[in-house]
């Protein structure tokens, strides 16, 4: 699989070469924050194939956070582009959203972190979904 994407404005584009390592939904607190309340659906994909294409994104990790995951994003338009978790240090989670071609991504295969869903997400009755969830 060979996709690309970017943000928003265009200032900044990735390409990620590889078959995907994971497709989820997350529904964690931090991920609501950062999607302005809903799941995060991400793909994960291997940092081997992973670049930067163009432009340079900025980056944020909340300091006082045990285990907080890296945000990646556009330091023009803000879109978040992707994750980058110390419990995946050979990886990349991509926001689906940016993705040139989002219908790559097809449907996730896990739903995690459910203890945290607001009345409003939606679980598809076909994915497994866990309360919690921790990749060691």
């Amino acid at each position: 699989m060979d996709i690309q994407g970017g943000c928003y404005c265009g200032a900044v584009r990735y390409r990620a070469q590889g078959e995907p390592q994971m497709k989820l939904q997350c529904h964690c607190r931090q991920c609501q924050y950062f999607t302005g309340g809903h799941p995060n659906v991400v793909m994960g994909m291997s940092n081997v194939g992973f670049s930067f294409t163009k432009g340079e994104p900025k980056e944020y990790c909340k300091s006082d956070l045990e285990g907080a995951r890296t945000r990646v994003f556009c330091s023009g338009c803000g879109t978040h582009l992707l994750t980058l978790s110390p419990s995946l240090p050979d990886g990349v989670l991509i926001k689906v959203g940016t993705l040139d071609d989002p219908s790559v991504f097809g449907m996730p295969v896990v739903a995690i972190q459910t203890a945290d869903s607001q009345s409003f997400h939606h679980l598809l009755e076909d994915v497994p979904s866990h309360e919690r969830w921790v990749v060691k």
